[in-house]
């Protein structure tokens, strides 16, 4: 086969995957950049803040105080919180247990003081904690996601202009090269 022409065909593949990664790099700018944007949207319509002082938060959260959860790592860090209130709450029970507290206590209705939570109480704090974490973590994840996503499309793009430039290193080369040389 002639050295040309597999210049020539390896070149216009060169053309094809440099146009590819840089296509699928900026799918991946646009949708890491829409799920890190449609997160802070959402979590910022929920003015969620940590508390201003520290010292109502559990140590391992301090350095959040006076933090607003508009990201997903903010968000991962009061689901965090939410889990400590809600372990206070039940005494350290899952959703499933207290929930399996009320029924064996022949399912009452709310108490009426609410100094004195009863099974029902509790279940319905451990119920709408744990709905809480859930939402906030799913933040966290497509945060994460977004991130991933980004990292990846600037990696393609970098690789589109690496291939950019072996692509015409490869058609400079295909000129150079004589008509009757072999591969």
């Amino acid at each position: 086969m002639r050295r040309k022409k597999v210049d020539i065909i390896l070149s216009f593949t060169g053309v094809v995957l440099t146009l590819f990664l840089a296509i699928a790099g900026g799918l991946l700018l646009w949708g890491g950049g829409f799920a890190k944007s449609t997160v802070t949207e959402q979590l910022t319509a929920q003015n969620i803040a940590f508390d201003a002082d520290a010292a109502n938060l559990p140590p391992e959260l301090a350095q959040w105080a006076g933090v607003t959860v508009n990201d997903g790592t903010s968000a991962k860090a009061y689901s965090d919180l939410i889990a400590v209130h809600v372990a206070g709450a039940t005494g350290g029970k899952s959703y499933s247990q207290v929930s399996g507290d009320w029924f064996a206590a022949g399912k009452p209705g709310p108490s009426a003081d609410q100094n004195t939570p009863n099974s029902y109480d509790i279940r319905m704090t451990a119920f709408m904690g744990e709905s809480l974490r859930g939402m906030l973590l799913n933040a966290y994840a497509f945060w994460t996601i977004g991130t991933i996503a980004t990292i990846a499309g600037w990696v393609l793009i970098g690789l589109s202009a690496v291939m950019l430039v072996l692509t015409i290193l490869g058609f400079k080369h295909a000129k150079s090269v004589t008509e009757d040389a072999t591969v």
